[in-house]
């Protein structure tokens, strides 16, 4: 599967700080020292729908996280998948009477569109989960094997009980897990599991549904969570820098994929850092495609919203927080596009300099864009206010908030 086109990031002088992120494990913030090569992996979308804006805010987070990494002159490793088999998109595809390989690929296609207006910066490998399962497979045979596995009526769950660490991503309790398993994709019910929280590796073929040759586990199709494993461990190995998604992820996804890895490689953490992006709400709820009010980045493009508006809309809010989409929040951000369009079209204007060192500061820092948004927003009332000083200083701003914030002036 490919990716999207990759936009130019802009060579900055300097250099930026290590960044400092809150690190969901350990409930604290972390700073992330990677060698010369930062790796990365990005969970990705199930392609039954559109690019909403709480999948846009989460990578743009993640996409913060690599401009930082940039700008301290490292290269990036960042993977990602599309789950392109699953429960949700087959019964969307049922339900419009459409073939599901179609919608799966309609829909990652309209999501590449997405992410290239937005200036996200592409995954090095972007892995759908079907092409991943001859990689899954021996996995969860290794699994069975060591007896961290077990089947129930053709069907093979993992168990957690076979991870000491088990529950140190989330640090839930077993209530919290087991509730939050039934919400998000799990089955604590089903009779004859060893433990309710145990997931599903393997899903034996059901009638109707798509299925794979699984060699000894006879055909089917992979479980959620052993997909990311699988992908991870390919491309990334051990020890990654950064697992990331949504706070919904935490558990079980997250959780689950951790203990997959270090049962298989004996090898501890998965990742050096987990870190999580707030949920975007509309109309008071967490915006989802389970209760249909989402606000697509497709259709605000549609209606001719500039991109470069929708991502300074998303910067606007910290990346940890639960925020809401309204009307005037992207208001906010039309208007703000235009004042820093309007300032950086002027010949000259004061020193920018500390202003680039303010941006890479606020970045460093838990990824604090709002507060990089205020540094730009001074700069360009200085300079509406009392014009300019330095004949270089918009082309460096210009620059700056391309290659810090993905922002194309």
């Amino acid at each position: 599967m490919h990716a999207w086109p990759a936009s130019d990031v802009p060579a900055l002088p300097g250099q930026g700080r290590d960044l400092r992120i809150h690190d969901t494990a350990t409930g604290g913030r972390v700073t992330l020292t990677p060698g010369p090569v930062a790796r990365i992996y990005v969970c990705g979308i199930t392609p039954y729908d559109a690019t909403h804006m709480g999948h846009a805010a989460t990578y743009n987070a993640f996409d913060l996280v690599q401009r930082v990494w940039l700008d301290t002159k490292r290269q990036v490793h960042y993977v990602q998948n599309v789950t392109d088999v699953d429960d949700p998109l087959l019964e969307r595809a049922q339900r419009d009477d459409v073939d599901w390989v179609a919608l799966a690929e309609r829909e990652t296609a309209l999501f590449r569109e997405d992410m290239t207006a937005l200036r996200m910066l592409p995954p090095k490998h972007y892995i759908g989960a079907v092409e991943a399962i001859p990689g899954i497979v021996p996995l969860v045979e290794r699994l069975l094997a060591a007896g961290a596995a077990y089947e129930l009526e053709g069907d093979v769950y993992f168990s957690v009980e076979s991870d000491p660490h088990f529950g140190q991503v989330s640090n839930l309790d077993a209530a919290a897990m087991r509730l939050l398993s039934a919400e998000r994709g799990g089955d604590p019910e089903r009779p004859g599991k060893k433990n309710p929280l145990d997931p599903m590796l393997w899903m034996a073929a059901r009638e109707g549904e798509p299925s794979w040759d699984g060699g000894s586990l006879g055909r089917g199709r992979p479980g959620w969570h052993i997909e990311c494993v699988a992908i991870a461990l390919d491309h990334l190995g051990m020890g990654f820098d950064v697992q990331g998604g949504g706070s919904d992820l935490a558990f079980p996804h997250h959780e689950m994929g951790a203990s997959h890895a270090q049962v298989l490689t004996g090898e501890y953490p998965m990742a050096k850092a987990y870190v999580h992006a707030g949920m975007v709400g509309l109309d008071g709820e967490k915006m989802s495609k389970s209760r249909g009010n989402l606000v697509f980045v497709s259709r605000l493009r549609a209606d001719g919203v500039d991109p470069a508006a929708i991502r300074l809309a998303l910067l606007a809010h910290h990346y940890r927080s639960d925020w809401e989409w309204t009307d005037q929040v992207l208001r906010d951000a039309v208007e703000r596009l235009d004042r820093w369009r309007a300032a950086v079209s002027r010949p000259d204007g004061p020193p920018a300099d500390a202003l680039v060192e303010e941006i890479r500061d606020a970045l460093a820092d838990d990824l604090d864009a709002p507060a990089a948004l205020a540094a730009v927003d001074r700069w360009a009332a200085v300079q509406h206010s009392t014009g300019g000083q330095d004949i270089g200083a918009p082309g460096v701003v210009t620059r700056a908030v391309d290659a810090l914030l993905g922002v194309a002036l």
